[in-house]
């Protein structure tokens, strides 16, 4: 019996492949038997195996990515953190190297040997010395003595009744408060007008 070539197996395929016919097993090993015949490598597989590593390539190529952005992330927080902690620390520094001089009057003061009426004097000085540094760091007195009380930044101390101030006015500073800018410090330490007429009329 004669052997069928390469060309009749593949034409046999094509047909049986239209007509919806297994291939013939035996003619298959038949080819594969034989020294002569070409490896068979489909086509489809070769194209998958070459898909698969320039797959697997891009995955590396991108998890090699990732690391490299996460540790750059982590440098930067790190950066970040350490150049937020190195300006407090010169803020903290600046605002401490203001109140020395004031802290060398003070100690001068105590050891001062003058009457207490000198004394008296040296430290309304010194106050006033302070009262320039909180300045400077824009820090302000919260107004007391005069205004209508506010609980945003007035604390009550007690309820005086004086029929001859306005209601709900403050008339006594008992602690002073104070501001930056627009932010509350602490509140003032106040007594407040509590004036019966007035809540009647």
């Amino acid at each position: 019996m004669r052997r069928k070539t390469w060309d009749e197996i593949t034409v046999n395929e094509e047909q049986n492949k239209e007509q919806n016919i297994e291939p013939n097993r035996e003619t298959a090993a038949a080819v594969a038997d034989n020294p002569q015949a070409e490896a068979i490598v489909p086509v489809e597989a070769s194209n998958t195996a070459e898909e698969l590593e320039k797959v697997k390539a891009e995955r590396d190529a991108l998890l090699d990515r990732v690391a490299r952005l996460q540790a750059e992330f982590d440098n930067a927080r790190k950066r970040e953190a350490r150049e937020r902690n190195d300006f407090r620390e010169f803020a903290l520094a600046n605002t401490v190297e203001q109140f020395l001089p004031v802290l060398d009057n003070f100690q001068l003061a105590l050891k001062s040997t003058g009457s207490a009426e000198q004394l008296r004097t040296g430290v309304e000085l010194i106050v006033k010395q302070m009262e320039e540094v909180l300045r400077s760091l824009n820090v302000q007195p919260v107004e007391t003595v005069g205004a209508v009380f506010d609980p945003r930044v007035h604390e009550a101390l007690e309820m005086v009744e004086r029929p001859d101030l306005p209601d709900h006015q403050v008339f006594e500073e008992v602690r002073r408060g104070y501001k930056i800018k627009e932010r509350l410090l602490r509140p003032a330490l106040v007594r407040v007008v509590d004036n019966p007429q007035q809540k009647e009329a």
